[in-house]
């Protein structure tokens, strides 16, 4: 029986990891965190919902290696939920010095940057370590691909974010990683067959359909769509693009916190705070967090559009259900291949959008004849 150990399994993303996997797999589950009694407070609700008694917990801190060993013995496969990117080489060298896989919820350029300089040394170990899990990063290049199985050949695809979870959003230790991410922003596109400048900064509008319509949107560079266009040659436009939400967090908080982070680059909790209460103070409806891709190419010779769409209420939820779609192609052996990888570049795009699905995401896509097309 495969077993998982969720570090940082009682945050708001592990506990949600933890419960899928429950309910959609027959793995063990280990709630690994620096609170022992909160933790096996949690595998104990978790074994009264699901049958088999599954669910365990251990005390693991990744800023103290020796506690990593002992919660790592007898894994299979160990998710990072929790912000330890500061940690990253801890997490790593334990992994492998206890042959377990890996996969990370997480967001930061030097978490990704220590993984690739292990990266040989995992591929050498026969190990699977899966990164940039989740929502994005995670789903932007696998709807990319997604559009790419739909489309023979794939010319563009566009992804494009909207976030907007209304009130009372629920802050966590994660936000700060998106906050350190922002100061190496880039607003890198793939345009023409070429990237733009790592300083470029494109806005768009992008009409998304439904009750959301048309939003100005600005790019934003994810490390996993860099490989794409080698991934899939005949790609001459690729990149993301996240959409507007109120005119006050796009012209007055947004402004500030940018200010901010960059005359106080160590404040990065109380940007983050401040940030979430704009988000949380300013919006309107629609309510929930979507990613599209507006794709073009040609389907059954035919110039063909594309759009498909995966969208929910609890962007909590939108990034632990993809992880967990993750896991279970890698428990069937589909997914578990020697290396490192990026999530939106390992898993099977279709499978994908039909297991998200069935654990509650809506999922749509639509294909039309090319505007002109006969």
């Amino acid at each position: 029986m495969s077993r998982i150990l969720i570090l940082g399994g009682t945050g708001y993303t592990g506990r949600l990891i933890a419960q899928y996997l429950l309910a959609q797999s027959n793995a063990e589950i280990t709630i690994a965190t620096r609170h022992p009694d909160k933790a096996q407070a949690y595998a104990d609700s978790l074994n009264e919902q699901y049958p088999g008694h599954r669910a365990k917990a251990i005390y693991a801190d990744a800023s103290q290696p020796d506690s990593l060993r002992p919660a790592f013995a007898d894994q299979t496969l160990v998710a990072v939920a929790a912000p330890t990117t500061a940690y990253t080489a801890e997490v790593i060298r334990t992994a492998l010095d206890m042959g377990v896989d890996y996969l990370d919820v997480q967001l930061g350029a030097k978490k990704l940057a220590l993984l690739q300089s292990s990266a040989d040394e995992i591929e050498r170990a026969g190990r699977c370590f899966i990164t940039e899990a989740g929502f994005h990063p995670g789903l932007p290049s696998a709807l990319v691909r997604y559009a790419a199985s739909q489309l023979h050949p794939i010319e563009s695809a566009i992804t494009l974010g909207y976030l907007n979870m209304g009130k009372d959003l629920p802050y966590s230790e994660a936000v700060d990683e998106v906050i350190e991410s922002f100061k190496k922003y880039s607003g890198q596109v793939f345009q023409n067959g070429r990237w733009t400048s790592p300083r470029s900064f494109d806005v768009r509008t992008f009409h998304f359909g439904g009750d959301i319509g048309s939003k100005r949107c600005y790019a934003m560079f994810f490390e996993e769509l860099g490989l794409l266009p080698d991934m899939l040659p005949s790609l001459r436009e690729t990149g993301f693009y996240i959409s507007e939400q109120h005119w006050m967090l796009d012209w007055v908080v947004m402004p500030i916190a940018w200010a901010w982070l960059k005359l106080a680059p160590n404040a990065v909790r109380p940007i983050g705070k401040f940030l979430w209460w704009g988000m949380g103070t300013f919006h309107k409806p629609p309510y929930r967090v979507e990613l599209q891709v507006q794709a073009a190419g040609l389907k059954d010779g035919r110039p063909a559009t594309m759009q498909a769409t995966v969208s929910h209420t609890d962007g909590y939820e939108l990034t632990a259900i993809p992880v967990v779609a993750t896991i279970l192609q890698y428990l069937d052996g589909s997914a578990k291949k020697p290396g490192l990888w990026m999530m939106g570049h390992l898993v099977d795009p279709p499978r994908l959008m039909r297991d998200m699905e069935a654990m509650g995401i809506t999922c749509t896509t639509r294909i039309e004849a090319a505007p002109g097309d006969t």
